[in-house]
């Protein structure tokens, strides 16, 4: 797809040539044994893979190379031997790295250590998504330039920086504001942050943001402890399980107690304002990143638990994803596609000629409608792994409707009297400085992000689709437009578009392939990631405005 000109993501001060970490470069599993970390390259080759100099990265390179060739001679001799860790390292090198000679000499060695009778790990996915063909993610393209930034500034390209690629203006700032509630000076300590945010992820049973964390936060000099259960952690970080699932699943009902039940200075111990914002953001981002990953189909990381094997390949014993098996199109579902496509076309043209103007109290009206709307959401998943499920309390809290039929609903909020830009922007930058301006950044680069095309056709304004998506996932929020027609919602979004939007938004650990593929069937894979990216930062956005309404409140 083509590719709109990107300002460069940094995280390094100026001048400096090596990253302050290789982040994720740590264990694949959670439990590892001292022998498996003998033999192979060490953290500083490693790390100056990442070097900006050339001529440090090639040196680098031939000393990485040295020492897993030394390793291997040594092994022959009934000494040391090439560590699992190491040859982790070396299949996450070989799959994902965008510099072509790392990438090249990590998949000779690995050849060279199979040839000296090493049983060495392949990866079990073809690509970073179980959706999305990796032709479409992992050729050579403007979008490297994104990739190569992302590798020398955090030692590796996961699968989430490899699928938002598609996409570099928005990976840009992705990738900044993540930095900063992770790694930046702040209120609450690295590993800390790195805890809050797998806490958060684990309330979606979602695996891959929970393995990356965990790894995050054992660099971080985290208590191993910690993650084999919630009651290892400190009180102060369990005292945030109330707020975590209520912002997951349920924003609207976060009032100003919950606030004051966490700061006032009878709570044992108490955060402040500023390490609750910081909090709140790392979870409202884990838990809408959340929905990104899963609603792209991410693949585990190849160093990830159920990301490799050691065992040969065995056509008859296929690797299953954690997802449901990918959807094949017949010939006349997509005719089918290519007509919903000219249906969409022809009714965004009449709305953006439309010059009906309807009362506020039709406006309202047509509001209740959607969001009583009953959509059904995917089936059920399993229980998720131990290592999730022993990180969430109450795991039976779900997402519940927001106003189910014949139900006293609680009471909507009205954009005009609480909205991120004229309140919770100016709330975040007060008490965590320069997050709210990069949360702004976020929201208004995915909310104008357009290529001008759609499906086929070309020079088009998606401006109408993108709003009323948007509109939709707030609608789902118990958040109204005053001056928004939610009637435009219903003439945009087909009902399969709506199961996908909600189960993603909702329920993100129930998508499917058979949800992916069975709305918008015409459209590019990059065009369905850009409508995730949508329900990613609405989700965010909605989440944060309950909770920094209800902040405001206390603070009055």
């Amino acid at each position: 797809m083509a590719s709109k000109p990107v300002s460069d993501f940094k995280c390094q001060p100026n001048g400096e040539n090596t990253p302050r970490r290789v982040s994720g470069s740590g264990r694949s599993c959670r439990y590892q044994s001292e022998s498996e970390s003998d033999g192979g390259p060490t953290a500083k080759s490693l790390a100056q893979l990442c070097s900006r100099d050339e001529d440090e990265r090639a040196a680098a390179l031939e000393e990485l190379s040295q020492e897993v060739l030394l390793c291997l001679g040594s092994a022959r001799q009934g000494s040391a031997r090439l560590s699992k860790q190491t040859l982790l390292h070396l299949l996450r090198l070989s799959r994902s790295c965008p510099l072509q000679e790392v990438r090249g000499r990590a998949t000779e060695l690995l050849r060279t250590a199979q040839d000296q009778g090493v049983d060495v790990p392949r990866a079990l996915a073809s690509g970073p998504s179980a959706f999305i063909p990796a032709k479409e993610m992992l050729k050579e393209g403007p979008n490297q330039k994104v990739l190569i930034e992302s590798f020398l500034s955090l030692g590796r390209v996961d699968h989430i920086t490899m699928v938002m690629a598609l996409h570099p203006s928005y990976l840009s700032c992705f990738l900044r504001t993540q930095h900063a509630l992770l790694e930046l000076d702040g209120p609450l300590p690295r590993h800390w942050r790195h805890y809050i945010a797998l806490m958060a992820a684990a309330r979606h049973h979602c695996s891959y943001l929970v393995q990356q964390h965990s790894a995050g936060f054992l660099e971080a000099g985290g208590e191993e402890s910690w993650l084999s259960g919630l009651e290892r952690a400190p009180t102060k970080l369990r005292s945030l399980q109330t707020l975590n699932k209520l912002l997951a699943h349920r924003p609207w009902l976060i009032t100003q107690q919950h606030i004051q039940e966490l700061v006032c200075p009878g709570a044992d111990p108490p955060w402040s304002l500023a390490e609750l914002i910081h909090a709140v953001v790392l979870m409202a981002h884990a838990h809408s990143l959340s929905s990104f990953v899963w609603g792209c189909g991410l693949n585990p990381e190849p160093d990830h638990i159920g990301g490799y094997t050691f065992e040969p390949p065995s056509p008859s014993h296929l690797p299953r994803s954690p997802h449901s098996p990918a959807h094949e199109d017949g010939r006349q579902e997509l005719v089918d596609g290519a007509m919903e496509v000219e249906v969409l076309m022809k009714r965004m043209v009449e709305l953006q000629q439309q010059e009906e103007e309807c009362t506020q109290e039709e406006m309202v009206t047509r509001f209740e409608r959607e969001r009583s709307e009953s959509i059904p959401t995917a089936v059920v998943r399993g229980a998720p792994p131990d290592l999730v499920l022993c990180l969430v309390e109450e795991p039976e809290f779900r997402y519940e409707d927001f106003a189910p039929r014949g139900e006293q609903a609680p009471p909507t909020m009205r954009a005009q009297d609480y909205s991120w830009e004229d309140h919770g922007f100016s709330l975040v930058n007060r008490l965590l400085p320069d997050m709210g301006q990069l949360l702004d950044e976020k929201f208004q680069v995915v909310s104008y992000l357009t290529y001008h095309r759609m499906a086929m056709h070309e020079g088009v304004d998606t401006y109408t689709l993108r709003k009323a998506l948007w509109n939709y996932i707030h609608c789902l929020y118990g958040i109204r437009y005053d001056d928004y027609d939610y009637g435009s919602v219903n003439v945009l979004l087909e009902r399969s578009l709506k199961v996908f939007v909600k189960t993603l938004a909702c329920h993100p650990e129930q998508t499917t392939a058979r949800v992916y593929h069975a709305c918008w069937r015409h459209f590019r894979h990059s065009e369905k990631v850009h409508a995730n990216l949508i329900v990613m930062e609405a989700r965010l956005q909605a989440a944060l405005l309950y909770t920094l309404r209800a902040i405001t409140h206390y603070m009055r």
